[in-house]
């Protein structure tokens, strides 16, 4: 083995097991039943009433702000299937904000024909594997103690530099489409399988080959990863937005032979709804 080999093997041996990664969004997804026994025994001029004080609020809600650089903005989708009828996105800047939604949608009369079916708490993560081997590897190798104050000092840096160069990705607005789908993950931790005890070099290998499929649907579907670690039941969020459903089948399908996904990922329940501005909103309940 060369000196060098020697060098880069010794370092990889010193690197910690955490990658790197940067935040931005809150976000909370809201999924609902809708009361339409309670809904239909109402009269129609009250029912009218109730939606047209519901649509201007949910209308600024899901505005984005062109002045401003982080993500304030919700969307509402129609759900398909039993999970529920309506689903609420909102991307904020704090949980603080989003808390503010939430209670801005339960003071509407309208919500007293919803009852939550579901609810899930995240915050729109990039994981930097590449950039952390590269950076621990250089570290190790020039022989900074990991979480010294220079090894954390050079983090820190590179941090700056990511948040400032994926400002777009961390802070995104909702994209424009007709389908969301949304699901949570886990990567497995038991039995003989756990994805927290493989070597970070091994992991990272694994991201960027899982990374290559979704690249090859950039053109297609709009991805958006969001971290629920310490904050809901889950580990990721995951939402898919695209203008056709069929895309989703096709990318979460061929995803599922990469290794990370084969061996590792473990899913919930997945939620697909369609896209309903806030003016559309009396056209859904048979205004």
């Amino acid at each position: 083995m060369s000196a060098i080999n020697s060098r880069t093997e010794i370092a990889r041996g010193q690197m910690p097991a955490v990658p790197l990664t940067i935040e931005g969004s809150s976000v909370l997804h809201q999924m609902m039943r809708f009361r339409w026994s309670a809904w239909r025994a109402l009269s129609p001029a009250k029912r009218a009433e109730i939606v047209r004080a519901a649509v201007p609020v949910l209308k600024r809600m899901e505005m984005q702000d062109a002045e401003r650089s982080d993500s304030i903005q919700s969307a509402l989708y129609s759900l398909l299937g039993h999970k529920g009828d309506l689903m609420l996105v909102h991307f904020r800047s704090s949980f603080e904000d989003l808390h503010r939604a939430e209670i801005e949608i339960a003071k509407l009369e309208l919500s007293d024909y919803l009852e939550t079916s579901n609810s899930y708490l995240s915050m729109v993560e990039l994981g930097l594997y590449d950039s952390t081997v590269k950076l621990y590897e250089s570290l190790a190798g020039r022989g900074i103690e990991p979480h010294s104050a220079q090894w954390v000092q050079e983090c820190e840096e590179l941090l700056d530099r990511q948040r400032e160069a994926m400002k777009t990705r961390l802070y995104p607005p909702i994209p424009d489409t007709r389908y969301v789908c949304f699901y949570p993950m886990d990567r497995r931790r038991g039995e003989d399988k756990n994805w927290y005890t493989l070597p970070i070099v091994e992991r990272q290998r694994q991201m960027h080959e899982h990374g290559m499929v979704g690249r090859r649907y950039a053109g297609e579907v709009r991805q958006i990863i969001t971290a629920s670690i310490g904050f809901d039941d889950w580990e990721w969020g995951v939402d898919l937005f695209a203008d056709h459903p069929l895309v989703f089948k096709k990318l979460i399908y061929e995803m599922r032979f990469d290794e990370v996904s084969a061996v590792y990922a473990l899913f919930g329940s997945f939620f697909v709804g369609l896209r309903v501005p806030a003016e559309k909103l009396p056209e859904l309940l048979q205004i």
